[in-house]
């Protein structure tokens, strides 16, 4: 059974969710963490849990969702892995961080990536398995990360609790939005939904509640 222990993170409130199973092993999604004490938050909670992360994997490239990235590279080892279609975003994480948290982000210093997903592609770890689902809209290369067997998904700013992502920053679309929500809300109704910024849902209370979200 997974364990999830979502922190929420930097000025923009995102959420960072790191997901483990009996076997120890973990992962780490959207790692938002900008402050010393989210940092050392996300690091307690694995080691007093004596986790072990092997994957970093980002639902899409804002820097909301990766301005930890370095964090957890230089304390574990891990480099991201997302979407091919958003290189343009994860190669500018220093310019993001600038216009949008006022922070500098030296680029130098960002750790490379460490695989490009695809549709289907898989992510293991423990004895759990995270699909990959294409969902372009709010970014190009936005995904979601599903667990079959638990019916979870990580949906980052794609889909939301009533609401769904903004569609007008550079390499967003309202059309292929609602085309991969269209595509998402044939999930389970009880699959849960772990959003990138507010509270957890499902897919069927989406679907009797969220205006964007019919089947």
């Amino acid at each position: 059974m997974l364990q999830i222990k979502r922190f929420v993170c930097n000025v923009i409130q995102e959420n960072c969710y790191v997901v483990s199973d009996e076997t120890q092993e973990a992962v780490i999604i959207d790692c938002g963490a900008q402050f010393e004490a989210e940092r050392q938050a996300i690091k307690n909670y694995i080691e007093s849990n004596h986790l072990r992360p092997v994957h970093l994997l980002a639902t899409h490239g804002h820097v909301d969702h990766n301005i930890g990235n370095k964090f957890v590279f230089d304390t574990w080892g891990l480099k991201v892995e997302l979407h091919k279609d958003d290189e343009p975003l994860i190669s500018t994480l220093s310019e993001q961080a600038e216009q949008f948290m006022r922070q500098e982000l030296a680029k130098d210093e960002q750790p490379p990536v460490g695989r490009y997903l695809e549709e289907n592609d898989t992510i293991t770890f423990g004895t759990h398995t995270l699909q990959v689902i294409e969902t372009p809209g709010h970014s190009q290369g936005s995904v979601f990360f599903w667990c079959k067997d638990e019916k979870v998904a990580f949906s980052g700013d794609t889909l939301f609790r009533n609401s769904v992502g903004r569609a007008d920053l550079p390499g967003g679309s309202m059309f292929l939005l609602i085309q991969s929500l269209r595509m998402v809300c044939q999930l389970d109704d009880d699959t849960r939904i772990l959003p990138g910024h507010g509270e957890e849902t499902t897919v069927g209370r989406e679907l009797a509640s969220n205006p964007y979200l019919d089947r």
